[in-house]
């Protein structure tokens, strides 16, 4: 899976699904969460997925080793792995993705979506972030957590792309 990241330091973020769960459960213990065995599995089948996952594939992903995954209970499980920053959702394509820093604060994400292959990149640019939020609040608006979904196509899929 050809992925590129903007970000200069390799140890700097997680792909290897068991270290980000790992790496999840250290901040889980840091924060006093419970990462019960189902949000673990949620988390470690999107980490594998190495792409965005639609909740429904995820659902019958887990269905194959949960008989307890049922719908509202995988989308609660999917809840808390957002609402603690430890997923992202690509609302514009409706799927989710491991954040590359789960034990960090939240801030605004850019992710690049290709609309060729499905893949995402987590635009790892601090500039970017920075300049984002300090013009939102030049404007009196309070940022929350925030994922910027920019669509396109990517290396790949824009070189094989048939020219017009």
């Amino acid at each position: 899976m050809g992925h590129s990241h903007a970000c200069t330091d390799p140890q700097h973020h997680v792909h290897d699904g068991d270290a980000f769960v790992r790496e999840v459960e250290r901040a889980c213990e840091a924060r006093g969460l419970r990462l019960t065995p189902i949000r673990a599995n949620a988390l470690r089948l999107i980490a594998d997925a190495g792409r965005p996952i639609k909740a429904y594939d995820l659902l019958d992903q887990m269905k194959a080793t949960h008989d307890a995954a049922a719908p509202p209970t995988v989308y609660r499980a999917l809840d808390f792995l957002l609402e603690h920053g430890f997923i992202h959702k690509l609302a514009s394509i409706n799927a989710y993705v491991g954040c590359h820093h789960p034990g960090a604060a939240q801030h605004a994400v850019p992710f690049l979506i290709c609309d060729g292959c499905q893949s995402a990149t987590e635009l790892e640019d601090a500039a970017i972030v920075d300049s984002l939020d300090a013009r939102a609040r030049a404007l009196g608006f309070v940022p929350q957590a925030q994922t910027l979904e920019v669509h396109g196509l990517c290396a790949d899929c824009a070189r094989n792309a048939p020219a017009d």
